[in-house]
Parts: structure tokens; sequence; C-alpha cells
């Protein structure tokens, strides 16, 4: 028997936004933002969704997607994300973007 915790609906929200493509694209901008680097040095459609799983993870600061049911902290940064990438959708939108 393990004692790893099962997912619930935190974790199959983290788990559709990564396997979202334009939640990849999100993250190839806000990388290319954060490094200040052009599209050359990192394209979009650079961030897999196993990429950005890790990235979320990471971030999280969870081993697994299942975690963020038990850890608030970790629920808070996905709701942080989420917001961020919605607000960053509403942005692309507005500019006819991508």
């Amino acid at each position: 028997m393990t004692d790893k915790p099962k997912g619930g609906q935190q974790a199959r929200r983290a788990a559709v936004l990564c396997e979202n493509p334009r939640f990849g694209l999100y993250l190839d901008y806000r990388r290319r933002q954060k490094g200040n680097l052009n599209i050359e040095h990192l394209p979009d459609g650079t961030h897999s969704p196993e990429d950005c799983a890790d990235w979320l993870r990471g971030v999280c600061g969870v081993a697994s997607r299942a975690e963020i049911d038990h850890n608030d902290d970790a629920r808070g940064m996905l709701d942080r994300i989420v917001a961020d990438y919605s607000n960053w959708e509403r942005g692309q939108r507005q500019r006819g973007g991508a």
C-alpha cells in the first residue's frame, strides 16, 4: 500500500492546463520576457505538455500534480498561474494575437 495522495479537481485542472497548446505558448512568451530573449532564440511551440507539467510542478513545489489537491500553497499557486494565463489570453485576443 502506498501513501501517495489521490488527485482530485485541482490535479485535473492542472493536467488540462498543461495539455492546452495555448498554455505552452504562454510559457514560451513568459520565458522570452523573463530571459530577454527574442522569438528566434525561443520559438513558439518550445514548451511541450510534459515541459508544462514539469514547470507547473516545480513552481507549485510538488512532485506530483495530485499533491495540489492536498497542499494549500500549491493550490494557491495554481490559482495564480491560471489567473496570469487567463490575463495573457485576454491580452492576446484584444491585440488580435495568436
